[in-house]
């Protein structure tokens, strides 16, 4: 596959690699050393590259993937527990907003731990590809928290009241494999990047209206109301961070990490 006008550059403080490929762009978690933990700071740059993209006419697909061995661990704990931030305008806020609304095709590829936000932010894209190395967790209410980025909403209607009920009150561990028997995503592939970039070659090469007037409408019928969960959904949790079970949770969790080490 030939792709032009390629660039690449490194946002050195948020961990994010943006490369341009043709009409796709290329969005990178690029904090492998941390298992491309999220800060706020890399929420903030990535939703100002998703933004971006939407008005810019040379983007017609937005891919999100990662180095290292995982896809992310989710939120940085530690970034979060100093500084909770999930009140509208905040970084976390901007870019679950600006996933929600972006007009155009997002693709994820996925290896490794997909964890918390991880695999919730996956639910706002239109293709996912998974490594079959892949696992999936929104461990919210182990960490006395409650669901987040619309997942709420989105993941019983995917995968029925029980399903979801079982893998939010539980915090699971779920594979690749009952992932894509769930509908999360739509392959499993030994080069889940190339799968990605395939499907965005494709669709790139479709008349850009057309996508993007498709997406809109399979949208269409829950996307207000998925603003008004999101909103919801950001002061429950910015409620839960500041209880004290969170804050137990969060010290026991951080208590385990260092023993690992």
């Amino acid at each position: 596959m030939i792709y032009s006008a390629i660039c690449a550059y490194y946002c050195g403080v948020s961990f994010i690699k943006s490369e341009q490929i043709g009409a796709i762009l290329h969005l990178t978690l690029n904090r492998p050393e941390k298992k491309n933990a999220i800060t706020q700071d890399m929420y903030q740059e990535l939703a100002t590259q998703i933004n971006n993209a939407a008005g810019d006419f040379g983007i017609r697909v937005v891919v999100l993937s990662s180095t290292g061995d995982s896809f992310t661990a989710g939120n940085d704990i530690n970034d979060f527990a100093n500084n909770p931030q999930m009140s509208e305008g905040s970084p976390v806020f901007n870019f679950l907003f600006a996933i929600h609304n972006f007009p155009k095709p997002l693709i994820a590829a996925v290896k490794g731990r997909a964890v918390g936000i991880g695999t919730t932010m996956l639910m706002h894209c239109d293709l996912v590809t998974a490594n079959s190395d892949t696992k999936f967790s929104m461990p919210f209410v182990s960490l006395g928290l409650v669901a987040e980025g619309g997942s709420s909403y989105l993941f019983p209607r995917l995968v029925g009241h029980a399903k979801a009920s079982e893998i939010f009150l539980t915090g699971r561990t779920f594979s690749a494999e009952e992932a894509l028997q769930m509908g999360l995503i739509n392959s499993i592939s030994d080069d889940e990047l190339s799968a990605a970039m395939a499907f965005a070659q494709e669709i790139s090469e479709q008349p850009p209206n057309a996508v993007i007037n498709t997406k809109a409408l399979l949208k269409s019928s829950a996307h207000e109301a998925l603003n008004q969960v999101i909103r919801a959904e950001g002061e429950l949790f910015r409620m839960a961070t500041e209880s004290d079970e969170a804050q137990i949770a969060f010290m026991n969790f951080l208590t385990k990490k260092s023993k690992v080490k």
